[in-house]
């Protein structure tokens, strides 16, 4: 892992754990969008060197607007953000070289292979042609992604190319890697072998923020979570005490035909008397219910 820069414009990063690193922090990041649209309302967040924390809401809670403004894509209204020690808004070039990103949208270049995808990513962050072919070669295959090397980018599956995404990503080492949604749209299979690569990354030391809309994802990947709504946070713990503190262990998302408050008033009244203590809620299109003592069921 890179060794992360210290800007000249703010003091060396302070701990809240012994051993801990903080690399990303944020003070009153707000972001306002034209028609007084607030998305990002004074967020204060810290997250340390090697952890793996989710951003968890809706959509439009603010996950993907706060992701924006720690990796320079979206200029904040106000506040500060410190990235691997330094500020994003005041120096956006150096923050640049020690993030990696994994946006929603596929941004792969169609028009080069797979391997060429990886080699002139690390060109174009600096590494020579000797060190660029390495690294490329490593990530094929830390990614098993060996055998589509001379591959053209159309012809990858989703899953592939979200795999392929992530090892462009962290070629030049970054210091953080920044998912946004990392696994919409996949199949579980696919779900699940990215989930195992970015296990492994995690214990490599990597440090990971991502943003999701599924508890799941959240409760078998993060070390911390935080729960956005309307661009606050409204809880942040471990998934572990996150679940305590809802008093449940379980969540099950509920689609059906028809309106999903009829489902929601449904199923409030058959799990009251099945599982007392459900907690049974709409959510846009859905339904979700939270479930107590089924854990591994």
């Amino acid at each position: 892992m890179p060794q992360t820069a210290t800007s000249t414009q703010s003091p060396p990063e302070t701990t809240t754990d012994p051993g801990d690193r903080v690399v990303i922090r944020t003070e009153g990041l707000t972001k306002i969008y034209p028609g007084s649209v607030l998305a990002v309302d004074h967020l204060d967040l810290s997250v340390a060197q090697g952890e793996i924390f989710g951003l968890l809401g809706p959509n439009g809670a603010g996950e993907t607007t706060t992701e924006g403004m720690l990796t320079t894509r979206v200029q904040p209204t106000e506040g500060r953000a410190i990235v691997g020690g330094i500020d994003v808004v005041a120096e956006p070039a150096r923050a640049k070289r020690v993030i990696g990103v994994v946006p929603q949208t596929n941004t792969l270049d169609r028009a080069l292979s797979v391997w060429e995808n990886l080699y002139f990513h690390g060109r174009y962050f600096g590494m020579g042609a000797k060190g660029a072919r390495a690294a490329a070669d490593f990530r094929l295959e830390q990614f098993r992604l060996t055998d589509r090397a001379a591959a053209a980018v159309p012809a990858l599956s989703g899953g592939l190319a979200q795999r392929l995404m992530v090892a462009r990503a962290i070629l030049h080492e970054p210091a953080i890697l920044f998912l946004d949604e990392p696994t919409a749209g996949l199949d579980p299979q696919s779900r699940l072998a990215l989930w195992e690569i970015l296990g492994e990354l995690h214990r490599e030391g990597q440090t990971i923020m991502l943003s999701t809309h599924h508890m799941e994802e959240a409760d078998q990947l993060c070390d911390r979570v935080a729960i956005m709504d309307h661009g606050r946070i409204l809880a942040l713990d471990a998934p572990s005490g996150l679940k305590q503190s809802l008093g449940a262990d379980t969540e099950v998302v509920v689609t059906a035909e028809g309106p999903p408050d009829r489902l929601a008033a449904h199923l409030q009244v058959r799990l009251g008397a099945l599982r007392p203590g459900s907690d049974v809620r709409q959510v846009e299109d859905k339904v979700r219910v939270a479930l107590k003592g089924v854990e591994g069921a």
